[in-house]
């Protein structure tokens, strides 16, 4: 299938900041036909060392909530704003995300989810395009139109923000398990809600 090459991005020189700090460009992992999108900021060292995303702390939390929830790793897929890893791992500036925007557009146009999950502030507020509180938020659906089909799109803190704040545990299990079944609408069980209106 010709279309997965163009989920990756193999050679980029838009951003010459991360051109210099990156080791390598971090692209998406997973199946697809996923039916949860994670979207991520960008990689940070680790991501940047093995080339994938989300395989540092973060992503022992991410991992282990999917597992409660049933999601497996290897069914959904991870992404992130940006592919290359910023410098000192700060925040993509506007220019980087604008650049980087096309790659991730592409990516949820080929791979079209249920339901693309945004992980923190700077992807909740990317692909929304308006400040977002992403805590008081978090677990609500928006629908965000790319390449003109409507996506649900999950807010979701950054599963980081649990190993800073316990309070946050909570409602990262709540998104996660909101995905989970939002997933799952048009599995076993989705007949049902279909059939209401009979």
């Amino acid at each position: 299938m010709g279309e997965m090459e163009d989920l990756c991005v193999t050679d980029c020189t838009r951003c010459p900041a991360l051109v210099e700090s990156r080791s390598q460009i971090v692209n998406g992992t997973g199946p697809e036909d996923p039916d949860v999108v994670f979207v991520g900021e960008g990689p940070g060292a680790r991501e940047d060392e093995r080339g994938e995303p989300f395989v540092g702390r973060s992503g022992s939390v991410l991992d282990e909530q999917l597992r409660t929830v049933g999601l497996d790793r290897d069914a959904v897929r991870i992404s992130n704003c940006v592919r290359c890893r910023p410098p000192e791992n700060r925040d993509p500036t506007k220019d980087e995300l604008e650049n980087c925007r096309g790659y991730l557009m592409r990516e949820i146009d080929l791979l079209e989810p249920d339901v693309i999950v945004t992980l923190g502030k700077v992807p909740t507020e990317h692909l929304l395009d308006r400040s977002v509180a992403v805590t008081k938020a978090a677990g609500s659906v928006e629908d965000v139109r790319i390449g003109g089909t409507p996506y649900r799109v999950l807010i979701c803190v950054h599963p980081a923000a649990t190993l800073y704040d316990r309070s946050q545990e909570e409602t990262f299990q709540n998104a996660i398990r909101r995905a989970a079944e939002l997933a799952d609408v048009d599995g076993s069980e989705g007949g049902q809600t279909r059939l209401d209106g009979f």
